[in-house]
């Protein structure tokens, strides 16, 4: 039984006109402008921002991710840890690590230098088996 229902629908005929309006793809409306349209400046201007300054300086606007939450507010620098402020200081590389001396490096330098001194021992590893 199913294979004449397979032989059926192999017998049907589709014409062209249909598959083109079919396998069409079509865009959202209200993408950019194209070229040379009227009113194309009006639309590139960026868009006034309808928060006050006092609002955008006591909190954190966008960082709310809860739906029926809030916005958290901006703290006093003493409420936050102290890491905080140190994520963004540079670390040395391997090359500067390299030039000092192993016995007199600080813990933190210490293990980076290890997992750098590792990582790229591992890279010339493969880089020879790879030659090979």
């Amino acid at each position: 039984m199913p294979v004449n229902h397979v032989k059926f629908l192999r017998s049907i005929t589709i014409p062209k006109e249909v598959i083109r309006v079919v396998g069409h793809r079509t865009f959202a409306a209200g993408g950019k402008a194209k070229k040379g349209s009227k009113g194309g400046a009006a639309a590139d201007a960026p868009k006034a921002s309808i928060l006050t300054k006092e609002v955008k300086s006591t909190t954190v606007v966008g960082a709310n991710i809860l739906k029926d939450g809030a916005d958290p507010k901006i703290l006093p620098d003493s409420e936050y840890p102290d890491w905080l402020w140190h994520l963004l200081d540079k670390h040395p590389a391997l090359s500067e690590l390299r030039r000092k001396d192993v016995e007199t490096l600080p813990y933190d330098d210490l293990k980076r230098f290890v997992k750098l001194d590792n990582r790229a021992r591992i890279k010339e590893n493969n880089s020879l088996k790879a030659k090979n």
